[in-house]
């Protein structure tokens, strides 16, 4: 799944620090994003339910496409063994049934990849939207925690290179996620209306 990087949301750096350095509490704050994404419980089951869609996406791609490679080999047979018949009525009658066939196939293959590009697209917004409902959550935790605890920052732990035990808020982070979002919508993105033309 997608990092979630919690940009700097800061409220008066310059005086927020300071008032948090007097209190003794860390002006940043940091969260293991991966460890979150990997284990919360909304993730896991989304994940989950992600791979059935590839899944399946996969099982619709060789079901469409064996039987196309399949016709595609009979037709390239068929033109082989015409390349040695003598000219004549009968070949030409062959050559035109062989040219509607190769155009028949070729709108299926048309039909069958308009099909797969919306599966795919499909599963890529299904994919967005979990993130999106995820990364709200996480960023709306994240904030309220380092509000309350008056820091003016909170970092992915993993974009770091160097952090301090005392300023990792993952374990808060991922309790209140779960209590709060234990489930998450895995459907595409809702669409937008259109804007009507002038």
């Amino acid at each position: 799944m997608t990092k979630f990087v919690f940009g700097a949301a800061l409220a008066a750096l310059a005086i927020a620090a300071p008032a948090a350095a007097q209190r003794g509490a860390s002006p940043i704050l940091a969260v293991d994003t991966d460890r979150i994404l990997g284990t919360c419980t909304a993730c896991v089951a989304a994940n989950a339910q992600l791979q059935t869609l590839v899944t399946n996406g996969n099982a619709r791609a060789q079901q469409l496409r064996t039987p196309l490679d399949q016709e595609a080999q009979a037709i390239e047979t068929a033109a082989a063994a015409l390349q040695n018949m003598p000219a004549g009525a009968a070949k030409t009658q062959q050559e035109t049934a062989l040219r509607n066939r190769y155009t028949a196939l070729q709108t299926r293959q048309n039909t069958a990849n308009q099909e797969l590009q919306r599966l795919e697209q499909n599963i890529q917004s299904t994919r967005t939207n979990v993130g999106r409902q995820l990364g709200e959550r996480l960023t709306q935790i994240a904030t309220a925690i380092m509000t309350q605890r008056g820091a003016v920052a909170v970092f992915s732990k993993n974009a770091t290179l160097a952090n301090a035990d005392s300023i990792d808020i993952t374990n808060e982070v991922l309790a209140a996620l779960n209590q709060q979002l234990p489930a998450v919508s895995v459907t595409p993105l809702p669409q937008q209306p259109q804007a009507q033309g002038r």
